[in-house]
């Protein structure tokens, strides 16, 4: 078994992470953590460093937890969406944990563009899991 996890260090980063790897010890499976950026002028060197740090910290989360992982970061020009759903095919991901913003009353007429894609396209079942507010 094989479970997804798109990652960004917000809120919603961080609860999706939280739900996934609870998911993964009860599971028993391995956790990929995909942390995707479009590149170029979308990210700056700061960002870059400020992400990679991040990423450390989870990667030793999850050691610490005992919890089999892989955390890449994808700077290759896609849109979040595409890559968590090209990973859970390549993976053949049982399924995917995103996080959403908390939105207001009319923002919750719009879903977010990547989690409304990810959610129709995925291959696989998709966890949404809200931001703790």
């Amino acid at each position: 078994m094989t479970i997804v996890v798109g990652y960004v260090p917000r809120a919603e980063g961080r609860a999706a992470l939280r739900r996934a790897a609870e998911e993964a010890r009860l599971r028993k499976t391995r956790l990929i953590v995909i942390n995707s950026n479009r590149g170029g002028p979308h990210l700056d060197d700061e960002d870059a460093v400020e992400h990679e740090r991040e990423l450390a910290e989870v990667r030793q989360r999850l050691d610490a937890e005992g919890i089999e992982h892989e955390v890449r970061q994808l700077v290759r020009g896609l849109d979040p969406a595409e890559d968590l759903i090209a990973v859970a095919n390549e993976t053949g991901a049982d399924f995917i944990v995103i996080g959403l913003r908390r939105r207001t009353p009319v923002g919750k007429l719009i879903l977010g563009s990547n989690a409304q894609r990810i959610l129709l396209e995925a291959p696989c079942p998709v966890l949404a899991v809200k931001a703790e507010e």
